[in-house]
């Protein structure tokens, strides 16, 4: 150990220290012969594995463990240390042994130190629990012992059943058939005591019934004394003198005489209540929130599970709360206040839900659940959201700051019987979105209609990697043809999605699904490949068709991304492709108030030679005058343009919008291209306007790219 290590506010000093102050903590409840001194010295390498924990680049819930483990091995096995330790854990171990790891902040230590805790108390349970059975099994075999000795000792000698009798480890009582306790050794009036000796003797055991009986127990007791049975095992509790209550691990054995009838009854008690004790708070940390002490997430799908199970007309409402703009107030006024605004939040939701049938729990972070049961819940669930909102929205007073908490609330209500837990939880999520995309601060009621959209939403969302990957998109193509002759002058290239459960989905399906995760940068890059290399494919396979121009469509999440131009400019060259036959499409709405970094690479691919359309002009709300700033060299009209032309008579006010917006056009030097051209009188009305390029169902829907170059081909040779 060097020097600077040992040092006082070096690493292992600070280690020392805080084994020092664990030690102090645990030695007052330690069953142990150890000083405190000797019993740090067993701390330090456990405080080593903790610091080691906190600190490892990837966290394992192991080590906790077995620091959890060895706390059971150095005899601190009190249920009040390991809640000291705990403690200390908490308190002490970011302070003390996080100050060298510069990688991560004092939250994410504080985070990864809870679960070391969880991990500690784990280990602890796991190894009491092995150790205990360990325990119960050389009891059991003492207790058998026992048994056989004080049988023997009964038809042998007075002087040799006293000495087993009096020296066993265990409780022993003696009662007759009719149930009068006989005798009682030392140890059983210790366990129920101590000093009450005479008081045990001369009762009968009928005096001992407990509300916490197993259903069970009386039963058996009188199968033994009619001697039907020679013995039988029950876990009992009994009422101690001072009105405390004793758990026993009882075992109660038919004695018989000589002849072999049933003559006494003998009884053999372990005391378990510090062991059930310390199951049953270990039980409590394991299902309820250690900050708020609601119900956590394990108890609230049991009691919800439980809900579910239930039939004869049961119904359940639950209701999702998630707080609006928590992460404001948590990153403004520090975790510390936020910590306390959720514990406010919890005791007000705590008082909402006080009737029969009624839970509330926290799931994590600033999610909560209430839950409620009977057969009314309709109208229960609705006056619950009700009151939660009412409560809500009174000021919470948080380092001198007046906080008004809002809140949005998912509910989901109906039969028992009928959905799973996750499916509930899954449907009160989505419902509570809905509430909060609403504007938050209310509640809604689930829409199975609505549930099933989002669901098939999300389960596409999380399919598109995969599917990028297993090849599972296409690409169809829809003619542009010259209006002026009839002939194709090129395609727009369409993305099609092959899902393996629901079919060809068009990118109306996708599109938004995919630039929301991101994955459009991929995505475009690829439809972007394919479509250019089929372009160089058409001019190859026939070059008497003309030059066909490849349309492209270009998603906004695509004009931020900082490698736009590189990418083009490399699949163009690599390819083969001429810039001017790639004409990318960007929407209206994508340029509305563009600034000119966003500009910029639309300039850039524009000096290229790349032609820039401005697709479904007319939706938007751009003032015409920008048209001079923006890069773009072909307008495409909206559908919704020609549909009033589908009318007879034509709508003349509709033919004088197309011809204004088309003389503007081409005023600005911009040709125009129409879609949705569906009849014959539409194309040449069209026509006869000026437009340049029209599509639509009239010439082909998109299909393969072979029917493209058919159709390029006649063209050319008719």
């Amino acid at each position: 150990m060097t020097e600077k290590s040992a040092a006082p506010d070096g690493p292992e000093g600070r280690l020392r220290r805080f084994a020092t102050i664990w030690s102090r903590a645990v030695f007052p409840v330690t069953a142990t012969s150890l000083s405190r001194a000797e019993l740090e010295q067993q701390l330090v390498p456990l405080a080593r594995r903790l610091r080691d924990a906190l600190a490892a680049r990837v966290f394992d819930a192991a080590e906790g463990q077995a620091v959890g483990a060895a706390l059971v091995g150095t005899h601190c096995t009190d249920p009040e240390a390991l809640s000291r330790t705990l403690d200390v854990v908490d308190a002490y171990l970011v302070l003390y042994c996080g100050q060298e790891d510069e990688r991560r902040s004092k939250d994410e230590l504080r985070s990864r130190c809870s679960r070391l805790q969880h991990a500690v108390a784990a280990g602890f349970a796991q190894a009491l629990k092995e150790r205990t059975l360990a325990e119960q099994e050389a009891i059991s075999r003492a207790a058998l012992d026992a048994r056989h000795a004080v049988a023997e000792a009964l038809h042998a000698s007075e002087a040799r059943f006293r000495a087993v009798f009096e020296g066993a480890a265990i409780g022993i009582g003696i009662a007759d058939l009719d149930g009068t306790v006989l005798q009682v050794n030392d140890t059983l009036t210790r366990m129920f005591g101590g000093g009450f000796g005479q008081q045990i003797r001369g009762r009968n055991i009928s005096d001992w019934t407990h509300p916490d009986d197993a259903p069970q127990v009386w039963r058996l007791y009188e199968e033994l004394v009619r001697g039907e049975r020679e013995e039988y095992r029950v876990e009992k509790p009994y009422y101690r003198h001072d009105g405390t209550v004793l758990w026993t691990n009882l075992t109660v054995s038919l004695l018989r005489d000589a002849e072999g009838r049933p003559q006494y009854q003998l009884a053999l008690m372990e005391d378990t209540t510090e062991r059930r004790l310390l199951n049953l708070r270990l039980r409590y940390e394991a299902t309820h929130d250690a900050l708020t002490g609601l119900p956590n997430r394990t108890l609230f799908f049991e009691r919800l599970e439980k809900a579910l199970a239930a039939g004869d007309g049961r119904r359940f409402g639950l209701c999702y709360l998630d707080l609006d703009g928590f992460k404001a107030i948590n990153d403004s006024l520090g975790h510390a206040a936020g910590d306390r605004l959720l514990v406010e939040v919890a005791d007000r939701l705590q008082s909402c839900a006080t009737a029969p049938g009624e839970m509330v729990a926290r799931l994590g972070g600033d999610e909560f659940v209430a839950l409620t049961t009977g057969t009314d819940t309709e109208r229960e669930v609705d006056e619950l959201a009700g009151r939660i909102l009412s409560m809500l929205a009174i000021p919470i007073r948080i380092e001198g700051r007046e906080i008004t908490v809002r809140g949005s609330i998912g509910i989901v209500e109906g039969p028992a019987g009928e959905r799973s837990p996750a499916e509930v939880l899954r449907s009160a999520d989505i419902t509570m979105y809905r509430a909060k995309s609403a504007g938050g601060n209310r509640f809604e009621l689930a829409d199975p209609e609505v549930d099933a959209r989002t669901i098939t939403r999300h389960g596409l969302t999380t399919a598109l990697p995969a599917a990028l990957a297993r090849g599972e998109f296409f690409i169809e193509y829809q003619p542009l043809v010259h209006l002026a002759d009839g002939s194709v002058s090129g395609a727009e290239a369409l993305v099609r999605w092959t899902h393996p459960q629901h079919g060809v989905l068009g990118p109306d399906r996708f599109i938004p699904l995919a630039e929301h995760t991101g994955l459009i940068v991929p995505l475009g890059r690829w439809v972007l490949e394919e479509a250019v290399r089929q372009a160089r494919e058409w001019q190859q396979r026939h070059a008497d068709a003309g030059p066909l121009r490849i349309n492209v469509n270009l998603s906004p999440v695509q004009l931020h991304h900082p490698h736009l131009v590189a990418d083009t400019v490399e699949i163009l060259e690599r390819v083969g492709l001429e810039p001017g036959a790639l004409c990318l499409e960007v929407t209206e709405s994508a340029l509305i108030g563009a600034d000119d970094d966003l500009l910029k690479p639309l300039r850039r691919l524009a000096e290229m030679g790349v032609d820039i359309a401005l697709d479904d002009f007319g939706t938007g709300y751009s003032n015409l005058a920008n048209l001079r700033r923006l890069p773009v060299s072909v307008l495409k009209l909206d559908r919704s343009f020609t549909q009033g032309m589908q009318r007879y008579p034509v709508d003349p006010v509709d033919l004088k919008i197309v011809e204004g917006v088309v003389s503007l056009a081409h005023s600005l030097d911009l040709s125009v291209t129409v879609e949705g051209v569906e009849t014959g009188a539409q194309a040449e009305q069209l026509r006869e306007l000026g437009c340049d390029t029209a599509q639509g169902w009239y010439y082909a829907r998109p299909g393969p790219p072979d029917r493209l170059h058919t159709l390029a081909l006649v063209d050319a040779t008719g």
